[in-house]
């Protein structure tokens, strides 16, 4: 006798939503709807709007017209915004690889077990939380040249401290400094949280394997940090490509020393809002973005080769 098989019906996936009921979608889609329309408002119109405005040419009192590629052309033959283009480099190439080293080292003893560990996470996340006009204000003050601390400081030795914000060979230094200062509090945290995820076993094998303090960071804490300094990379190089708060509140425009640390977003203000070539204004600002896109991009690509992320 032949025994028979129950042949139970497979029954189909669902689909995603299919789980959730729709009253629950759309609470879901309300909550996050604020943030999307602050994204298309904000963002998404914004960028094309300047993408629009960069062809054409605004007239002083309103009212523009449709020149296509003249702005573009008059990209590549303007010299202030090759030297805005230098600038800019300059700044992000000293400010974001010594601001990550000292973020990374200051985040490692903070996250070791020292005393008052909670106290000093505070002092260092300051300057994270406070206003970039009272950072300026300040840096001001400690760079002044007749009264300024760093300069009383200097004079201690016998040095005759320089003009800081008015001489050409040092704006860009005291720029990258205070760019450096101000940055590293949110840089500071986003490391303590990447080390936190890192799990002790690792740590443990190491140990047990003879390796000392240098050799865990070298070959345990780096590697697996690697990820949130690749987020702290980008994060940072698009924020130093974007430099134009500290530059407007350090450098007036009768400054002699404007033309050395004038940044591309700088420019775009210059041309935009004190020119008043809006078209040309939003043809710098477009091409910001380009080079914005085309390092993030290079970045992402790279990261194959250095990043190590734990499956």
């Amino acid at each position: 006798m032949s025994e028979t098989k129950t042949i139970t019906p497979v029954k189909k996936k669902q689909k995603f939503l299919g789980k959730y009921k729709k009253d629950q979608v759309l609470t879901a889609l309300l909550f996050i709807s604020p943030l999307y329309l602050g994204i298309i408002i904000f963002y998404l119109i914004p960028i094309f709007q300047s993408v629009f405005y960069s062809f054409t040419e605004w007239g002083i009192f309103g009212g523009y017209e449709i020149i296509g590629l003249e702005n573009y052309k008059r990209l590549f033959k303007d010299p202030e915004l090759l030297r805005a283009v230098k600038n800019t480099f300059t700044y992000a190439i000293f400010t974001v690889p010594v601001a990550m080293f000292i973020a990374i080292f200051i985040a490692v003893l903070l996250n070791s077990k020292i005393k008052g560990k909670s106290f000093y996470r505070v002092i260092y996340f300051l300057p994270a939380v406070t206003m970039t006009s009272a950072i300026a204000m300040i840096w001001k003050w400690i760079f002044n040249s007749e009264f300024g601390i760093l300069n009383q400081f200097l004079g201690v030795f016998g040095i005759n401290g320089p003009s800081w914000l008015t001489d050409s060979n040092w704006a860009m230094i005291s720029l990258v400094i205070v760019g450096i200062w101000s940055s590293l509090g949110t840089s500071i945290v986003i490391y303590l949280a990447g080390l936190q995820s890192i799990s002790s076993s690792f740590y443990e094998a190491a140990e047990m394997d003879g390796a000392g303090p240098i050799r865990k960071f070298f070959s345990v804490t780096l590697p697996l940090l690697t990820p949130t300094v690749f987020f702290n990379l980008i994060t940072s190089l698009i924020g130093a490509l974007q430099i134009y708060d500290l530059i407007y509140l350090m450098f007036s425009e009768t400054n002699p020393a404007l033309k050395s640390v004038q940044s591309i977003s700088f420019l775009f203000y210059r041309y935009s809002f004190v020119f008043n070539e809006k078209g040309y204004g939003a043809a710098i600002v477009v091409l910001l973005l380009m080079i914005t896109l085309i390092i993030t991009a290079i970045n992402f690509r790279l990261q194959k080769k250095w990043v190590h992320y734990i499956k």
